[in-house]
């Protein structure tokens, strides 16, 4: 039987001399005064067992991680269609890159780069005002982490809104070709907020643990998506989960996940585990340096891969 808490805690050891490295995500102003020194993980099993180390417990901001969910949402109102507004390739570019973006005639590569989950966001606003949006995303992750203290941070979402010049480009831009339903301010304001929930470690991993159990949480009993919904949540996250870093945390780690400049990153292990790992320190892809090495060390120690035992 593997003993996952004295892994994670083996992890936390040999990685916390380095922690700090990395670059903190200073470009949106309010994740700049985070400490660079955090460093948490959480691993919670389909059985229920739950296995912390370092800050899991302490809530950061998911950004990206949170395009996981509104792909869900997205999902789930609008079904296949969505893919007429989004496409499902690896970008090869940045995260905010517009360059792509004018050449595919405003449709976004893939809904885990920033145009992309502008667009997913798009979808979710249908049929709401903006704050309705918002409370129906955090109902959502209240829903699957089952807890209710989950909230937006005003402060990163202020921040972002007032730093945000790239993706109103962005929004704009799909705009101009016809791509979006509603105007540019009124998705970035959901998007924004979105992108600013505040969750640990655990939570995340709880969040998460759906993707790892075929589309059911298996804390609560609840089925949030059919089976082959799940599967293919997770090969876009495989996929597409780390901007054009995706393809070496595949091969390092191999396994589902999603990143976010937070420094957060989620992870799916189909059929065993949920991993949240939490260091703000990024690598030059925008990825969390010492979590992506903390998920290589811990699909190495398991044997956990989507690539085989």
């Amino acid at each position: 039987m593997t003993d996952l808490q004295a892994i994670v805690e083996e992890i936390h050891a040999s990685l916390s001399p380095r922690r700090g490295e990395g670059r903190v995500a200073d470009y949106i102003p309010q994740l700049a005064h985070v400490d660079p020194q955090k460093f948490g993980m959480a691993v919670v099993t389909v059985d229920g067992e739950t296995y912390l180390v370092g800050d899991a417990q302490e809530a950061f901001s998911i950004q990206s991680i949170s395009k996981v969910f509104t792909l869900t949402l997205a999902l789930g109102k609008h079904g296949e269609g969505i893919w007429k507004r989004v496409g499902r390739e690896p970008s090869g570019s940045a995260f905010n890159s517009i360059v792509q973006l004018e050449q595919e005639a405003g449709i976004p590569r893939n809904p885990f780069i920033n145009a992309g989950a502008i667009a997913i966001t798009d979808l979710v606003l249908a049929g709401h005002t903006p704050k309705e949006a918002i409370g129906e995303v955090v109902r959502f992750l209240r829903y699957l982490a089952d807890e209710e203290d989950i909230i937006v941070d005003q402060a990163v979402a202020r921040s972002e809104q007032a730093t945000g010049f790239r993706n109103f480009a962005l929004a704009n831009f799909m705009r101009s070709f016809g791509k979006l339903d509603h105007a540019a301010e009124l998705v970035l304001g959901v998007y924004f907020h979105q992108c600013a929930l505040a969750m640990s470690c655990r939570q995340l991993a709880r969040a998460g643990l759906f993707l790892a159990n075929s589309g059911t949480n298996p804390l609560t009993g609840h089925r949030v998506v059919s089976h082959l919904r799940a599967r293919r949540i997770n090969a876009l996250m495989l996929t597409c989960g780390h901007y054009d870093g995706s393809g070496d945390f595949a091969y390092r780690v191999g396994l589902p996940g999603k990143s976010g400049v937070g420094g957060g990153i989620l992870a799916v292990a189909p059929g065993k585990a949920s991993v949240a790992v939490w260091s703000p320190g990024l690598n030059e892809n925008g990825n969390s340096l010492l979590g992506s090495l903390a998920l290589e060390m811990l699909a190495a120690r398991t044997g956990w891969s989507v690539f085989g035992a």
